[in-house]
């Protein structure tokens, strides 16, 4: 029996687009789209500030260096924080979940994104837990992200479902016991909602 649905966050409850980050980017520096997009999130800069291991001021400094920018803090982390769109199904069935099921968070991010944007999304209220790449110090696929997430909830991993956007991530989930959904569309996921005995 499931007792908990746990969901990814980008492209999940929000879709995102770094370009457009980049895009705001472009009047502070004399580098091109794709020399920054390479200098931010082609080195490890980025997964090191959602693995927790650098500071947003970190991550400001080493991002300004690389792509030679002439920009305010604030500046930076608003073009930064500026690139969600909510998908409203998702954000609809999370709704539709709650009271039936525990419902959870479970996403590679960082403090940034999560302070200035996550944590005041509508439906954030509705979550029983939050599991934070940054907070936690282990980005998914590693097993500890996922164990996190279970023992907040305190559920077996049989008894859960997560769904992600990218297969390697739902793998493992289902590497710990989860029942891993990849996210494809909003119809094929009430399809393998339904197929572990979820009611949607």
């Amino acid at each position: 029996m499931i007792r908990s649905v746990v969901f990814d966050f980008g492209n999940v409850i929000c879709a995102f687009d770094n370009d457009l980050f980049l895009r705001k980017l472009l009047p502070h520096t004399d580098m091109s789209l794709e020399d920054m997009r390479e200098g931010i999130f082609g080195s490890d800069l980025h997964r090191r500030y959602e693995s927790g291991l650098v500071s947003s001021d970190g991550f400001l400094r080493e991002a300004a260096r690389k792509c030679r920018l002439s920009i305010s803090g604030d500046e930076f982390f608003d073009a930064y924080t500026g690139i969600f769109t909510p998908i409203p199904a998702t954000i609809g069935l999370i709704r539709n979940l709650k009271g039936r099921y525990r419902i959870g968070l479970l996403s590679n991010t960082n403090e940034w994104h999560y302070e200035r944007y996550i944590r005041n999304v509508e439906i954030f209220n509705l979550f029983d837990s939050v599991t934070l790449s940054f907070d936690v110090k282990e980005m998914k696929p590693s097993e500890g992200i996922y164990r996190d997430a279970l023992a907040k909830l305190g559920v077996p991993p049989g008894e859960c479902v997560y769904i992600d956007d990218i297969e390697a991530y739902a793998e493992g989930a289902r590497r710990v016991g989860m029942n891993g959904i990849r996210y494809v569309s909003h119809d094929s996921l009430l399809q393998s909602l339904r197929a572990v005995g979820v009611t949607t």
